[in-house]
This record gives structure tokens, sequence and C-alpha cells, in this order.
């Protein structure tokens, strides 16, 4: 018998797949069906390859424990609602090959608290870091020319904003 790779996941292939624990998905899958993960309770980190170009919308709808996600490096887009509402996602790597974050993309991820956007994104998506009340470091790459409205909420929690933390941002309206 011959071995036929996997090179996509269907939307709601795992779907309330709930003794589903971690995942790396393995180099060559191209396609991730939109609520491909929905559901998976248990489901605490996940490994997106490089071969996967575009991470779908509504991709970890309810995956509650979701604490860790690796974008590989040859990501290029991150779709709207791809990781909304992960209240326990704590922990997400983006690689330089990612352009473009969409719109509510890590809305509402309440647990997360520092992330980096490296310099080849050039988009960040309306209301994309909203509600993440518990973010304290963000760090915007130069690439990226724009951000769309409510992109990014201070929370109440923030008592100070430092010297120099909006230096450069000659044409931003704060």
């Amino acid at each position: 018998d011959k071995e036929m790779p996997v090179k996509f996941i269907s939307e709601n292939a795992f779907c309330n797949c709930n003794r589903l624990k971690s995942i790396k998905i393995p180099d060559g899958v191209t396609s991730i069906g939109k609520g491909a993960f929905y559901n998976c309770k248990n489901l605490t980190s996940i490994t997106i390859p490089g071969s996967v170009t575009s991470i779908k919308s509504n991709l970890f709808d309810d995956c509650d424990n979701l604490s860790s996600i690796t974008i590989s490096d040859g990501v290029i887009s991150i779709e709207k609602y791809a990781f909304n509402g992960l209240k326990s996602l704590t922990s997400i790597t983006i690689h330089a090959s990612v352009t473009s974050i969409g719109d509510y993309a890590f809305k509402d991820c309440k647990s997360l608290t520092t992330i980096t956007i490296p310099g080849s994104v050039t988009s960040i998506g309306w209301e994309a870091f909203s509600g993440c009340e518990n973010l304290c470091s963000i760090s915007i790459g130069d690439g990226v020319t724009s951000i769309g409205d409510h992109a990014l909420s201070i929370g109440d929690s923030v008592t100070s904003i430092g010297n120099g933390a909006f230096e450069g941002c000659n044409s931003a309206t704060i």
C-alpha cells in the first residue's frame, strides 16, 4: 500500500474532538478549512507549518484551553477571527513571512500578555487585538503601514505609559 500524504484539512474536520490535546500539522498540508478545530476543549498547543499560507477564519472557536500557537515561516496571512476569543492563549509566535493580520484576529484573547509583530506585516485589521486586556508588551515592526480602528485596547491595568512609548509615530492621532 502506498501512503497518501495529507494535503488539506477540511472545514470542521476535528470539530468536537475533546480528547485532542496537542497537534503538529505536518509539512505539506496547504490548507486548513474554517472551524477545523472548533470546540476542541482540551487542545492546548498547535504548530501550523509554513506550507499553510493562510490561517482561515474561526479556526479555533471555543478551544478554551489553547494556550500556545506557533505559526511557522511561510504562512502569509492570518484571516479575520482566526484566533478570536481564545481566553487561555498566552503565547503566539508569528514568523516574518506573515504580511497581514485580519480584523478581530486575536480579539478577546484575554491571557495574551506579549506579542511581536514582524516587520513583514503591513496591515493589522480592525479590532485585531481588542479586548486583550492583559497584553502588556507589543512590538510592531517597521513594515506596518495600516492599523485598523480599535486594533488595540489599553486595559484598566495600565497605570503608566513610558517615555518614548509612541516615539516616531509622527502621523499618529492618539
